[in-house]
């Protein structure tokens, strides 16, 4: 048998094709169909023939210079042509190829047309686990853009199809945007595979199901839905494949763009579907009822529905004990509130209401906005502004220099622009708190809706004081109220108010009290920590080492102190 070795006569055939083609889009355009429609006929099959196989493929794939079409022998007589990308299989056709091209000392005692070759083929010889055989031309035309070989052999309706896709991936890393303390390192990375298999393994259940769809005409990007068959309400998996189901657009390159489809409410700042790259988070949503949506090229997760409450609590709040992570939770929710309000009081009160300040600040106040030419409102939003551009650019720049850029600009630019007369300390202080306070919000497009907000807020507090703060906050609560994720009111378990739901919003209880799933989502199983559970842990507690009156502890007598051994033991220290 001759060595293996790629054959260069696909350029011929690409000739040969590229004149068909021609002359097929001439006839197409004369009878008014685009030659692209016939192109894409879903329900055209393949026949017997390798030579139209190898004619329609090259027709559509063989202008691309990584498109492999390679003839070889099955069994020493069967034509075959064996066609892939060679960029996105790395060679590990061969693995497939090796079996068929070493068989011809068998040949005598094998059939070798048919389905009886296709059986036996498929079943004896062809070991990868992964082969398929298809019939229609787009299945196969899908699976060579995926990355799949195809391998048609002389004779037979079906071509194998096998997964050899071999692309370079990034190593698993800690998640960039959410990073924690106590916690798993693990997040997601762009390959569907891998975020599946990383939650699979979280999740030893048959119960955990995914169901994959692709979506965009010309990226055909894998979509996969998860959840946990049994808890999650079925309606909500129904509904979700409603929604994906309607979207028609060219391409899908990352998760927000299934986000922006789906959403309820598209013309608001605050998010309806949080995101995250943690598995561990994703999975802990996933028991509670809900559904994660992973995307092929993506590594951010999308958990449906949600609630605002969800943006500012994290997955470490129930790694750590209950009593210290309610503690960070209220700093966490204090810090979210004083970044959207603090900026607007300022304005409101030194505008509007000064005698609220005691008057030793008051004099300090107006001793450093003494020679500042703009009103207070200008002044806070040209800071505001300022900050944001400041920030942005931070984000932009190489990570090498976007760290000095950010101390250049508050150091530098904040005690220059004091020292000019521009704006006043004071000013300074209040803009570099209400930045700290949202750089504590742990989603970062909750945050980014709080920035925003802050604008209107400023405007109106420096035209109607604290009355137009009020006002504004009136407003933004009253938007929220009509925002729904799914049908999920996005203020639960808030507004409506649900008492379990309390035990898990504003403070982080134990975990033995959360022992329902959040009644928002209706839930086919509803019970996630056993009723008598802090009953169990606390009659279970033996103090086993601790001294007691019995005559029979090791190492003490009844009274419950230690027995002497007159320096007899081994297992003292001596001098």
């Amino acid at each position: 048998m001759a060595p293996f070795s790629w054959s260069r006569k696909k350029k011929v055939v690409r000739r040969r094709s590229y004149q068909k083609a021609s002359s097929q889009s001439d006839e197409s355009t004369a009878s008014g169909q685009s030659n692209s429609n016939k192109k894409n006929d879903n329900s055209k099959e393949i026949n017997t023939s390798i030579e139209d196989t190898i004619e329609y493929i090259s027709q559509l794939l063989g202008e691309n210079d990584d498109f492999v079409v390679r003839r070889f022998k099955v069994m020493g007589s069967a034509s075959a042509v064996v066609v892939f990308f060679s960029h996105m299989t790395n060679n590990t056709q061969q693995e497939v190829l090796k079996p068929l091209m070493t068989i011809g000392s068998r040949r005598e005692q094998a059939p070798l047309e048919g389905d009886e070759l296709r059986d036996m083929l498929l079943n004896d010889f062809l070991y990868p686990s992964d082969g398929v055989t298809e019939k229609k031309w787009s299945m196969l035309v899908e699976g060579i853009l995926g990355g799949r070989t195809i391998i048609h052999v002389e004779g037979m309706e079906e071509a194998f199809m096998f997964d050899t896709r071999n692309i370079d991936k990034r190593a698993i890393d800690q998640p960039q945007t959410e990073q924690v303390i106590r916690g798993p390192r693990e997040g997601f990375i762009e390959v569907l595979c891998t975020n599946i298999a990383l939650m699979r393994y979280r999740l030893q259940t048959p119960d955990f199901i995914v169901k994959t769809i692709k979506l965009g005409k010309l990226t055909r990007s894998d979509v996969a839905i998860c959840y946990i068959n049994g808890i999650v309400n079925p309606s909500l998996v129904e509904e979700v494949n409603r929604r994906l189901s309607i979207i028609e657009i060219d391409g899908i390159m990352d998760s927000g763009y299934l986000e922006q489809f789906i959403q309820d409410n598209h013309f608001t700042p605050f998010p309806q579907i949080q995101n995250t790259e943690r598995p561990d988070k994703a999975v802990a949503n996933l028991i509670e009822g809900r559904v994660v949506l992973l995307v092929e090229g993506s590594p951010i997760a999308l958990i449906l529905p949600s609630v605002f409450t969800q943006f500012y609590q994290t997955a470490e709040d129930y790694n750590e004990r209950f009593l210290l992570m309610s503690f960070i939770r209220l700093a966490r929710l204090l810090a979210l509130v004083f970044s959207l309000i603090f900026p607007s009081l300022y304005v409101a009160i030194i505008s509007f209401n000064p005698e609220l300040i005691p008057t030793e600040f008051a004099v300090a106040v107006s001793g450093g906005r003494a020679g500042v030419p703009f009103p207070s409102v200008i002044e806070v939003l040209i800071m505001e502004v300022s900050m944001e551009v400041l920030r942005e650019a931070t984000i932009r720049l190489p990570q090498q220099v976007g760290g000095a850029l950010s101390i250049v600009g508050v150091l530098v630019v904040g005690q220059a622009a004091v020292s000019a007369g521009f704006v006043s300390p004071i000013t300074v202080v209040v803009i570099a708190l209400t930045t700290i306070g949202s750089f504590a919000t742990p989603a970062y497009n909750a945050a980014l809706a709080l920035r925003l907000l802050r604008f209107p807020l400023i405007i109106i507090s420096g035209v109607f004081g604290l009355y137009g703060v009020m006002l504004g906050l009136i407003l933004i609560v009253n938007h929220m109220l009509s925002l729904q994720s799914f049908g999920v009111p996005y203020l639960s378990p808030i507004v409506p108010g649900n008492f379990q739901g309390m035990k898990d919003t504003l403070i982080r209880s134990p975990l033995w009290w959360l022992k329902r799933r959040p009644t928002m989502l209706h839930t086919m199983e509803d019970t996630t920590v056993a009723e008598d559970q802090y009953e169990n842990m606390r009659d279970a507690k033996k103090n086993v080492l601790e001294p007691k009156g019995d005559s029979t502890t090791v190492g003490g007598d009844k009274n419950g102190k230690a027995s002497s051994n007159n320096g007899d033991s081994d297992g003292g220290h001596h001098i």
